[in-house]
């Protein structure tokens, strides 16, 4: 049986943990060599093992992909191991709440960092070998699809209270997938987003009350859904509950494969039936 991804390479931002593991486990399995990323780098290490483990093909890139330098680092990572880019999927990224009156400028800006700036880089740094493959390619006559998966959220697309910061930059990054589609059809690149809504991971399962934080450049960020709010979320979803990691990554698995070749400039809600 033919692997669906055989022979592609694959950048997958904030893949050492949760939705982004899943991602690059799911493309690994079906043949693509990926790019690992993290800011730290055991998890990324991790995943590394679990995929190369499987008889697949990976390597990491640690760092924050809201570093300047971080993005041409990450792609040159995929052209100097694997020998290009087929996959890009901007999936880095965590959430910093508050009530608007609450919300400083670091909240704010932090989370166009992560969500909209580093993804645009990402892309900005990709765009010279993916103009001049496909030219190549289509000189060639044998034009080639290339995939962008921009992760969004529901937030993004409905909005959220407390969450002013992250609901513009997920909205944010739905304008970049439908202009990114509209700049590079003519290369071949199908340019797509996957909107979240409840997926249970470490950021959404660890309650407040436990204390659970994550480091982000030295900011300790408090992570988690209190129960009472997490058990009400649920009962409004109309499949009864929060989806998986590995059903976050099956959705942008849609986005990858050569069914998708004539889906672009989409925002797809991965919500369990909840609008």
């Amino acid at each position: 049986m033919t692997l669906k991804l055989q022979g592609k390479v694959a950048l997958v931002s904030g893949s050492g943990r949760g939705i982004g593991r899943e991602i690059a486990l799911k493309l690994a399995r079906e043949g693509a060599s990926v790019v690992i990323n993290d800011l730290d780098a055991e998890p990324a290490a991790h995943t590394v093992q679990e995929i190369t483990a499987e008889g697949g093909r990976a390597v990491a890139c640690v760092g924050s992909v809201t570093e300047a330098e971080f993005a041409p680092r990450f792609v040159q990572t995929a052209i100097d191991q694997f020998g290009g880019i087929d996959i890009i999927v901007n999936n880095a990224g965590y959430t910093w709440d508050n009530v608007i009156q609450k919300m400083t400028d670091d909240q704010w800006e932090a989370m166009l960092a992560v969500h909209l700036t580093a993804p645009f880089r990402i892309l900005r740094a990709a765009s010279d070998f993916i103009r001049e493959a496909a030219r190549r390619e289509a000189d060639e006559g044998h034009p080639v699809f290339r995939k962008v998966v921009n992760i969004s959220s529901t937030s993004g697309v409905y909005g959220n209270a407390g969450q002013a910061n992250y609901a513009a930059a997920k909205a944010g990054i739905n304008g970049l997938t439908k202009a990114m589609a509209k700049e590079w059809g003519r290369y071949k690149v199908n340019v797509n987003s996957v909107a979240f809504g409840l997926i249970m991971t470490r950021l959404t399962e660890a309650t407040a009350h436990s204390g659970a934080q994550i480091d982000i450049a030295g900011q300790q960020i408090k992570v988690g859904v209190r129960p009472e709010i997490l058990k009400n979320a649920e009962s409004l979803i109309p499949l009864g509950r929060g989806g998986t990691p590995e059903e976050a990554a099956g959705a942008v698995y849609m986005f990858c494969i050569p069914e998708s070749n004539y889906v672009s400039g989409q925002v797809l809600v991965c919500g369990g039936g909840r609008p």
